[in-house]
Order: structure tokens, then C-alpha cells, then sequence
């Protein structure tokens, strides 16, 4: 049986990447991410996000930054963002009424098969 795919949007990232994160809240994305059953899909987006907040909220070097970069690709395949992802995003802002990029992590989980996808940002469904 092949693991779950599931995809992380980037509050999921930054509450276990950021200290002074919420304890329950940090704990859930520590275990979130760590789940050896699933396949995580992680997006450029996804990626771009975490590092421009760690570098504007959290306070962390360049350097750093780096290093969370290099752990996303050597972790994982991070997947870009194609012309079929954008259009799914556009359909879906049009049928849902979702913001510009909650449209677009909707569509790349979409895209990638995602049977999951864990975010902070919007109602359940």
C-alpha cells in the first residue's frame, strides 16, 4: 500500500521551525512532519514562504536560511508551481471564492495527488 500523500502548508513549517511558536501548536506540526506513513509534498511556494517569514519574523540569519533550503530539497521533491497548476488555481478561485495563494497551495496539492492537506489558513473541506 503506498503512503498517504499529503501536503504542509507553510504555518505548518514555520510553527515548528519558529521558537516561541504555541507549545500545542508546535507540537502538532513536529509530529505532522515527522509521520514516517506519509509522503509530504512540498511546494517552491511552500519553501519561499517559510523563508521570507524566518528571515522578517523569526530573526534568523541568511545563513540559516540556506540551510532550511538545502533540508527541503535533500529531504524532499519540492514541486513547482506549472501552467495546469495556475488554471486549477484560477478555477478554484472562481468556484470557492479562495485568495490568490490559498488558491495556489489548494492547487498543488491538488495536482500532486495530496489525499491531505494540513494549513491553518482555511475551514475544513
Amino acid at each position: 500500500m503506498p503512503a498517504e500523500r499529503v501536503f504542509l502548508d507553510t504555518n505548518i513549517w514555520l510553527y515548528a521551525f519558529m521558537q516561541g511558536s504555541e507549545t500545542g501548536k508546535r507540537d502538532v506540526a513536529v509530529r505532522l512532519i515527522s509521520k514516517k506513513t506519509q509522503t509530504t509534498i512540498v511546494s517552491h511556494q511552500v519553501i519561499n514562504e517559510v523563508c521570507v517569514n524566518l528571515l522578517r519574523k523569526g530573526g534568523v540569519s541568511e545563513e540559516l536560511v540556506k540551510g532550511v533550503i538545502h533540508d527541503f530539497f535533500s529531504r524532499y521533491a519540492p514541486v513547482a508551481n506549472d501552467e495546469e497548476c495556475l488554471m486549477r488555481a484560477s478555477d478554484l478561485r472562481r468556484s470557492l471564492s479562495l485568495a490568490y495563494w490559498d488558491s495556489m497551495i489548494v492547487a498543488s496539492a491538488v495536482g500532486n495527488r495530496c489525499s491531505i492537506l494540513y494549513t491553518e489558513d482555511m475551514q475544513h473541506g
